[in-house]
């Protein structure tokens, strides 16, 4: 069954950083554009920063900007979200998710989607 697992959530101060990690089940995720979305109570899903399958293309919400890179690492068939200087209004479950078809912003374009790791930024 394919699976992306998602992990590196948690409870952190405003300012400081943290790394989340998705997990792919198949080597086939390794050519697929990857995102992260994040869910916050009482708002809709928004879009975080998503990657083309190669790594060379990547695109970023503006509240993001600046202080989140995505990453990938297609031997491990890995996805990494590295967020720092992190703000109170950062916090949500964040998901990642992957397409087949290339980078997108519209979550309804990505088949496979994680469980999501809840992240916390304390002010």
């Amino acid at each position: 069954q394919v699976q992306l697992v998602e992990s590196g959530g948690g409870l952190v101060q405003a300012g400081g950083s943290l790394r989340l990690s998705c997990a792919a089940s198949e080597r086939t995720f390794s050519s697929y554009a990857m995102v992260w979305f994040r869910l916050a109570p009482g708002k809709e899903r928004e879009f975080v920063a998503s990657i083309n399958w190669s790594g060379d293309s990547t695109i970023y919400a503006d509240s993001v900007k600046g202080r989140f890179t995505i990453s990938r690492d297609n031997a491990k068939i890995t996805v990494y979200l590295q967020m720092n200087s992190l703000k109170p209004e950062d916090t949500a479950v964040y998901y990642c998710a992957a397409n087949r078809y290339g980078i997108s912003r519209s979550p309804e374009r990505y088949q496979y989607w994680g469980q999501g790791t809840q992240v916390t930024v304390s002010s």
